[in-house]
C-alpha cells in the first residue's frame, strides 16, 4: 500500500498540472470505486476547479469550487496523466485537455465526493512533521500495545505504514514488539528524529517502489534501495551483521535486527 512518501509523491506530481484546471468530465467503471459516495459524484464534479491538492496522512484530498474529492490508493491504486485505457482503469477524469486515470488491480482504494471534509479524514491523527517529540512521547504513554501498533494507528500518527514504521524501529534501535509505554523519553526522541528522517529520505527518493507503485508520471520510486531492515530477511544488518529476522507484529509482517532493536 503507498504509505506517506509515496502517497507525498504523487501529491507533487499531481499540483502542477492539475492546479487551476477544470474538471469537465468524468468516469466511473467500476462500482467498488465509490463505495463511500451517496450522491451522483460525476455530477457533482462537471465543472469544477481544482483549488489545491493536498495529502492528508495516506489520501489524496482535492479542494474543488465546490466540496472536496478525496481519493484513497488501496494496495494498488495508480493515478496517471495521459496513460490510456486500460482493463485496470476504474476512473478516468478530463481536466482541460489533460486526462486522468485511475487504475486500480485489486479495487481496495476509493474515490469519493463529499460537501465537507469527511470524517474519516477528520478523524486522523497528527501528520509526523507536525507531531514534537514530547506529543510522541506523551502519545505512548499508558498505551500498552506494541510500538508498531502504535504507529501503524492513523489515529495516533497519520501516513506510517509498514514499510516506514519498520525502518524508522530499526533506526531508533527500537524493538517492534516493545510496550509503547516502556519508551522512554530520550528513546522516543530518538523514534521521533528516524521517523522524521527515514520519511524525509524516503520522499527525496520518490517513495519505495516494493510491486506497482509509480508517481502520476510513471516514474518509479528509489528509495527500496536503501531499505535497511524491509523485506531484508536473512540478510545481513547493516550495522551489525547479523542476520535480519521476520516477525508479525499487529497481524503485519515486520523486519527487524534481534542484535540492534531491543
Amino acid at each position: 500500500m503507498p504509505e506517506l512518501p509515496e502517497v507525498e509523491t504523487i501529491v507533487r506530481t499531481l499540483a502542477p498540472r492539475l492546479l487551476g484546471r477544470h474538471i469537465h468530465f468524468s468516469e466511473f467503471l467500476a462500482p467498488l470505486v465509490l463505495r463511500y459516495n451517496r450522491d451522483p459524484i460525476a455530477e457533482r464534479l462537471a465543472g469544477q476547479a481544482i483549488r489545491s491538492i493536498e495529502r492528508r496522512g495516506k489520501f489524496i484530498v482535492f479542494i474543488l469550487d465546490r466540496g472536496v474529492m478525496v481519493i484513497h490508493l488501496g494496495m494498488t491504486g495508480k493515478l496517471l496523466f495521459d496513460s490510456g485505457r486500460t482493463p485496470y482503469t476504474r476512473a478516468i477524469f478530463s481536466c482541460d485537455g489533460l486526462t486522468l486515470f485511475y487504475d486500480d488491480i485489486r479495487q481496495f482504494g476509493s474515490i469519493e465526493w463529499c460537501p465537507d471534509m469527511p470524517d474519516r479524514i477528520t478523524r486522523l491523527g497528527a501528520e509526523p512533521f507536525d507531531i514534537t517529540p514530547d506529543e510522541l512521547f506523551r502519545a505512548t504513554r499508558n498505551r500498552r500495545t506494541s510500538i508498531k501498533a502504535l504507529l501503524l494507528n492513523q489515529t495516533a500518527v497519520r501516513g506510517l505504514g509498514n514499510i516506514y514504521v519498520d525502518e524508522a524501529l530499526w533506526r531508533a534501535g527500537i524493538h517492534p514488539r516493545r510496550i509503547a509505554a516502556k519508551l522512554t523519553y530520550n528513546r522516543a526522541g530518538a523514534l521521533h528524529k528516524a521517523m522524521l528522517d527515514v520519511l524525509t529520505e524516503a520522499i527525496d527518493c520518490g517513495g519505495s517502489s516494493i510491486s506497482n507503485y509509480v508517481d502520476a508520471t510513471g516514474r518509479s520510486g528509489s528509495f527500496q534501495e536503501r531499505h535497511k531492515v524491509y523485506g531484508r530477511e536473512g540478510q545481513p544488518c547493516q550495522r551489525c551483521g547479523l542476520a535480519i529476522r521476520r516477525i508479525t507484529v499487529a497481524q503485519r509482517g515486520t523486519h527487524y535486527c534481534p542484535k540492534c532493536q531491543r
